[in-house]
This record gives structure tokens, C-alpha cells and sequence, in this order.
């Protein structure tokens, strides 16, 4: 009996592991769907081939006043230091790659005014390495202190800073993306909208209410750039303080230093499910505690980490579990 060779489309070339693209160095550690890397991430990301992430998601350390124990460059000097690392990036991008960066601002020493280092860091990006700006997003963490304290709370002439930038840039106008993979349930105001129908009708602004307004077919509402979360209807309340996370009491167990500026799984998780699919590769440049990396991982993701703190990355592999 003959047998019919098989048609290639129904199979898919099996992913090859993400240390492979990375032969030049030893991975300090890896799992099965990623390898985190010991050292300066310019050299993680020069051992790369060109155009083979598909999203670079990181929050490298802000250009703060005051210093901190993981490393921070001064606001004067911060452009020219994070330039070679997003040139690099952009360089291992697919073309519909994207490049997700959670930044800070800081303000003026000395005044009650605010910093414009991390906007003259996005026009650089766009205006000098040809970075597209495909949307301003925007993280409120509600567990920031109050500071500076001079001017928050004693002499009380300014108001807490709850809000990070998170700026989604790509390589080319069209990265990848669909926001049915991140849509966010409907509100009880919606479900009863639905319910009862609207008219149509045209508002002050111009935009038409038509009769589709009130349908709820598509299986969720489209999320806004202020990232949600249940406790809200409009932003993502998503405080870095958990206390009794797994990687936290690993930590305290062992007498590991716990990384002190660490982003919410919630961050990581919205962008890569927006703008990757299964099997895709995410890469973090700044790890430390690698939440992105074991985030990916959840989610079928390919992930390579690096950071120079052996410490930093040592008790990122709780996040792995034993």
C-alpha cells in the first residue's frame, strides 16, 4: 500500500532554544523555554542574530537623584548611556518586533520640578535611532512613596507621583499586535447598556453613537492605555510591594537580597500578550529579578534574560520554581 508523504504546512519547525542564539556565551542559568545571562547586557545582545526577538520589554534603572544600590545614571548622562543598548535592540527586532520600556521620571535636585531626561530619551529614540512610537502607555503603582519629601510631605506644595511611563515603540510602523488577546470584562454599566440598547445619536465631539455602540459580541471591552486591573474601571492599580509572592519568601528563606525596584507580573504579562504569540522570543536586557522572563515562560513564551548583579539573578530562579 502506498503511503502519501505528509503535507509540509502541517507541520511547524520545532522552536529552537533561545541559548542557541546566544552561542558565544554561557548562560548563568536556563530552563526549558529560556536562559537568563551574568554581565552586561550589550554583550548578551551582541551575541545575538539579527531580527530574532520579537518583543524587548525592560525597565532599566531610572535616572533618579538619588542613587541606588542596583546602579543609576545621572539624568545628564542617561541619553548617551541607554543609546548603544537601543541600538542593539533594535538591531535583534523582527520587523514586527516591539520594544516596550517602563521608565520613571525624577525631578530637578533642589527644586520642586520635574525632570525631562526620560522624554528627551523617547525623541532620541525616535528622532536619532528611527524608533516609531506606536502608543504612550502609562503604569499607576500605588505603593510609590511620597518623595520627594521636602516637597510632598513637609512642605506639602506637590502631590504624590503615582504614574510610570511605559512607551511601546517598534521598528517599523506595523509591529505585531491584537488587543483581543488582552480585552478586559465588561462592566456591569455595559452588560446594562447592552441590555437596554442606545439611541443613535450624534455627541457634541462629533462621534457618532450608532446602533452597534451597545453590542458585546467581541468577548470584552478594548483595555486603555492606562493598563487595568480589576480594582478599577479606567487604570491598572498594580503596587511592586508584594510581600508574599513566592520569589519574596524564597528569598527571606534563603537570605537572598530581594531586588528593591521590581515591576508587577501584571506589566510584563499585558505587553506580551499583546504583541506576541505562542513561541515568540522576549528578551530583558535589565532582568533583575527576571519577572519578565518567568512570566514569558507561563505563557508559552521564549525569554533570554541578562543583568550584571549575580545576586540579583541567583534568586530569580525561584521564580522557577525548585
Amino acid at each position: 500500500m502506498k503511503i502519501e508523504t505528509p503535507q509540509p504546512e502541517l507541520f511547524t519547525k520545532p522552536q529552537e532554544h533561545p541559548a542557541k542564539l546566544v552561542r558565544k556565551l554561557k548562560p548563568f542559568y536556563r530552563t526549558a523555554a529560556g536562559a537568563a545571562y551574568l554581565g552586561d547586557s550589550l554583550d548578551t545582545l551582541r551575541a545575538m542574530p539579527d531580527g530574532c526577538v520579537n518583543l524587548a520589554f525592560t525597565s532599566p534603572p531610572y535616572a533618579l537623584h538619588f542613587k541606588k544600590e542596583y546602579g543609576n545614571v545621572s539624568k545628564a548622562d542617561y541619553v548617551d548611556w541607554f543609546l548603544p543598548f537601543a541600538r542593539e535592540i533594535q538591531r535583534v527586532l523582527t520587523d514586527d518586533g516591539s520594544f516596550v520600556l517602563n521608565i520613571g521620571g525624577s525631578w530637578n535636585p533642589g527644586s520642586p520640578t520635574r525632570s525631562l531626561y526620560h522624554y528627551k530619551l523617547m525623541i532620541a529614540l525616535v528622532e536619532e535611532l528611527g524608533f516609531h512610537l506606536a502608543q504612550e502607555c502609562y503604569w499607576y503603582n500605588p505603593a510609590k512613596m511620597p518623595v520627594p519629601a521636602e516637597w510632598v510631605t513637609v512642605r506639602r506644595v506637590r502631590i504624590k507621583d503615582s504614574v510610570e511611563h511605559v512607551w511601546w515603540l517598534s521598528k517599523t510602523p506595523h509591529p505585531k499586535a491584537n488587543n483581543r488577546n488582552v480585552l478586559r470584562p465588561y462592566s456591569a454599566d455595559m452588560l446594562r447598556l447592552a441590555k437596554k440598547g442606545v439611541k443613535t445619536t450624534v455627541r457634541p465631539s462629533g462621534h457618532n453613537i450608532n446602533s452597534s455602540f451597545d453590542k458585546i459580541e467581541s468577548g470584552g471591552s478594548i483595555p486603555s492605555n492606562v493598563l487595568e486591573d480589576q480594582i478599577a474601571n479606567e487604570m491598572l492599580i498594580a503596587g511592586n510591594n508584594a510581600a508574599n509572592d513566592p520569589y519574596t519568601k524564597r528569598c527571606k528563606e534563603t537570605g537572598i537580597k530581594i531586588h528593591p525596584a521590581r515591576f508587577p507580573a501584571v506589566l510584563p504579562e499585558f505587553f506580551i500578550k499583546l504583541l506576541t504569540d505562542e513561541g515568540d522570543l522576549v528578551v530583558d536586557p535589565f532582568a533583575g529579578s527576571n519577572t519578565t522572563g518567568a512570566v514569558a515562560e507561563r505563557l508559552g513564551r521564549r525569554w533570554i534574560a541578562a543583568d550584571l548583579v549575580e545576586e540579583y539573578l541567583e534568586a530569580s530562579k525561584f521564580r522557577f520554581g525548585e
